[in-house]
């Protein structure tokens, strides 16, 4: 009922609506889950121009996510749905796959973790996600195989792993139609709202997605023409971090979870009682940028706010420099923290 009122007041008053509101739009048509309607609302709301021609149609909006969400949480109350594409996020930070059938998906992530994918020459082998842990040297990465998706079809609540995980790996078979599968997957990220131009607008205080990190992850460089990865840059409307791999002759798959560390932009630090010796086992990992006083709440937020002074050792410091709170943190650097 929301889009004939819609329909209407796009006739009698100009609301200039973009191409992104209009997939938005459609989005929300297309949703099968309560999840999926909220999220494209929400959506629509971030992208439609607001001035009074649009009034009536943003209150539309907001009444209608309001009754969405409403919905959704007395079906929690009475703990009747389970969400199969929910992925508890583990280690420190969490890379969700998205691709075409048969481009590879399963392949990458078996050579890099000891998840049990299935890998098959035919389409739909992955039917669910399946999450599988990277190790780079003392840090661990979660990456998620999730099924393909096709300019047909998207498995119903699929959008919710991509919503919550840190980054999405855009899978490319180098060796098939790059500009299809591009295509694909720009349209599925775009009208979600999970990719964006950088000098775009800023997201609306209203929508909860802001466009994720993204990058591509290419497979079957083996196969593939000499100019496919000149042929993706072509093609593609982001200029995205590159990383291509071939699971046949390993290329890139050793270097792939220290690219994959550097990708997530964050820093290892050690924490170091006064008087022992550092805990060199298992750091602490922070986004790249977090300063000693972040790291202070990630230990404990309470304790934070007695934090009095820090002694580190790393680097562009002499060892046990005394450092102040706001002082930047850098990777592998140690920490000793004083708390009044």
């Amino acid at each position: 009922m929301i889009f004939y009122f819609l329909t209407f007041y796009f006739l009698i008053m100009p609301a200039n609506l973009t191409p992104e509101y209009f997939k938005a739009e459609q989005w929300f048509r297309e949703a099968t889950t309560n999840e999926e309607k909220i999220l494209a609302v929400e959506r629509m709301l971030a992208v439609i121009p607001k001035h009074k021609g649009t009034d009536h149609m943003r209150a539309d909006l907001r009444r209608k996510l309001s009754k969405l969400k409403e919905t959704e949480t007395q079906k929690a109350a009475k703990g009747k749905s389970t969400d199969v594409f929910h992925i508890p996020r583990t280690g420190s930070a969490q890379i969700a796959l998205i691709g075409l059938p048969n481009t590879g998906k399963s392949s990458v992530v078996a050579a890099v973790t000891n998840a049990k994918v299935n890998i098959a020459d035919f389409p739909y082998a992955t039917s669910g996600p399946v999450p599988g842990m990277v190790q780079f040297e003392d840090v661990q990465i979660q990456i998620v195989d999730m099924p393909p998706i096709t300019a047909e079809y998207i498995a119903p609540g699929q959008i919710g792993t991509y919503r919550y995980c840190d980054i999405i790996a855009i899978i490319v078979d180098l060796s098939a139609d790059i500009a299809g599968q591009l295509n694909v997957i720009f349209d599925f990220l775009e009208s979600r709202g999970l990719i964006t131009e950088q000098t775009g607008p800023a997201p609306d205080s209203n929508s909860s997605l802001p466009g994720k990190k993204v990058f591509f992850l290419c497979t079957k460089s083996d196969i593939a023409k000499p100019d496919a990865v000149e042929t993706l840059k072509r093609f593609s409307k982001y200029d995205l971090p590159l990383i291509v791999t071939s699971t046949e002759n390993f290329d890139g798959i050793e270097e792939l979870p220290r690219k994959l560390f550097e990708l997530c932009g964050i820093i290892r630090v050690y924490t170091k009682p006064p008087g022992h010796k550092a805990d060199l086992g298992e750091p602490f990992t922070l986004p790249a940028g977090s300063t000693v006083l972040d790291l202070a709440r990630a230990i404990h937020r309470e304790l934070a706010e007695k934090f009095k002074a820090a002694r580190l050792w790393g680097k562009g410091v002499y060892d046990g420099q005394l450092v102040p709170r706001n002082h930047i943190l850098q990777d592998k650097d140690i920490v000793e923290l004083h708390f009044g």
